[in-house]
């Protein structure tokens, strides 16, 4: 056996101890958000088969075996819409018991009330994480191929109004996030915000709140492709919404844990991607026994026929237009959250309704002055459609909105002494296309 002269064997022994500091780690991570219990495919961005949990989990499942992380951005059930939340709740929650590495919590997640809430945290054996909830894990630390990497939740500046069971207050959400992530900068590598929050309070809490590396969206349901927030160190990426899309997320980091590189796109969830065979015949068995429940069948019987869709633009622009003629005012508006999904060409069903306008608003109105609307057109607080108008700031105007609208969402300030008409959007709707 030979042997290394002195002077190459420290040479060796110098290039063994340097070589972790030329190593390099990659590590992937996994995000959706807002699945609001839409287990089957359905029709989305005009096309006919996206989405459908079955996809999802095998996809999750494989390359968490490969070591990625995966994450819920909350949002997972909502109750009234769709009828498969009503009936099954969380049954999909179990589902994803050795895929999912945390949760955060989202506004409709205790829909259901506290103890049905309290249930479905038993079933599973991921944390839920919201570090401004009380009762809730504030944070975790995921290792991945040696990077620690530090995940936190929030609850929205909207949770307040939004959230309705009791036991569930929410601290400031500025300073549970200083808090928090001053805590990671301790222990992780990489810290990471899971969800749940619009994306104007995503973006404030970037600039509010320096050392968030990545931020996984949104509550918006938004689809936003990975990018940079301006002035800021902070990444931000959001899925859509139901499963339409799955954020992937790499982060490549140097020997010394430091972050070289981030890159990023959104898996669109369709029939290119294989199902879990399990999770498919699950699925298929319970929504065969949803259809012939006394209770939920009346939903799945045809109102009519449209000869081609209307995607959710087209449907939020002729919503707001038939509030304005229906309530007999000069000018109409509602946020889009209010209108989730585009409606198929073909059969209609109140279900397919339903998921399209999950929630039974009332149309209600309003006096303002032509200052007021134009304020009202401009203000930036929460995405809207609205209908077009001339405005003469010396004139009056009747506007018509939605009851969410005048009372709970970020434009609520803008309105005083509203007046009921007893009209629901959903109905007026539905008699227009179906007559």
């Amino acid at each position: 056996m030979s042997r290394l002269r002195p002077a190459k064997a420290g040479l060796l022994v110098c290039l063994l101890y340097a070589a972790p500091a030329f190593a390099s780690a990659r590590v992937v991570l996994l995000h959706f958000s807002d699945y609001h219990s839409h287990a089957l495919p359905f029709y989305s961005e005009g096309r006919e088969d996206q989405g459908g949990i079955a996809r999802a989990i095998r996809y999750l499942d494989r390359e968490h075996r490969h070591g990625a992380l995966v994450f819920s951005g909350g949002d997972t059930i909502n109750k009234g819409s769709p009828s498969w939340s009503d009936k099954y709740t969380c049954a999909e929650w179990p589902w994803l018991n050795g895929i999912a590495d945390a949760m955060a919590l989202g506004n409709h997640d205790p829909d259901y009330g506290a103890d049905a809430f309290a249930k479905c945290r038993s079933k599973i054996r991921y944390p839920i994480l919201s570090a401004n909830t009380n009762g809730f894990q504030r944070s975790a630390v995921f290792k991945s191929h040696g990077i620690r990497i530090g995940v936190f939740a929030l609850a929205g500046s909207d949770f307040p109004t939004l959230v309705h069971t009791p036991g569930f207050t929410f601290s400031d959400r500025i300073a549970a996030a200083r808090d928090v992530v001053a805590d990671l900068r301790k222990h992780a590598d990489v810290v990471v915000l899971i969800g749940h929050e619009t994306l104007d309070d995503d973006v404030a809490l970037a600039h509010e709140v320096p050392g968030i590396d990545v931020i996984l969206g949104t509550h918006s349901h938004l689809k936003r492709e990975l990018q940079k927030i301006a002035g800021t160190n902070t990444w931000i990426i959001s899925p859509f919404q139901y499963l339409t899309y799955i954020s992937r997320v790499e982060l490549t980091f140097n020997g010394k844990h430091k972050i070289t590189n981030v890159s990023g796109e959104l898996i669109r969830v369709d029939n290119h991607l294989p199902s879990d065979a399990n999770i498919a015949k699950r699925v298929a068995s319970m929504e065969t026994a949803l259809e012939h429940d006394p209770q939920y069948a009346p939903l799945f019987a045809p109102l009519g026929k449209l000869k081609s869709g209307l995607l959710v633009t087209q449907l939020g622009e002729r919503t707001v237009a038939l509030m304005r003629n229906v309530a007999h005012a000069d000018f109409a508006i509602s946020t889009t959250s209010s209108l989730r999904q585009d409606l198929p060409p073909g059969t209609i069903t109140m279900e397919t309704l339903r998921n399209a306008m999950p929630y039974d608003n009332e149309i209600v109105t309003a006096t303002m002055s032509g200052e007021q609307v134009q304020k009202l057109i401009d203000f930036k607080g929460d995405a809207s459609y609205h209908t077009p108008i001339k405005i003469d700031a010396n004139a009056t105007y009747r506007v018509a909105t939605t009851d969410y609208l005048a009372n709970v969402s970020a434009y609520k300030s803008f309105f005083s002494g509203v007046e009921k008409t007893g009209l629901r959007v959903r109905s007026e709707l539905k008699a227009t296309l179906f007559p």
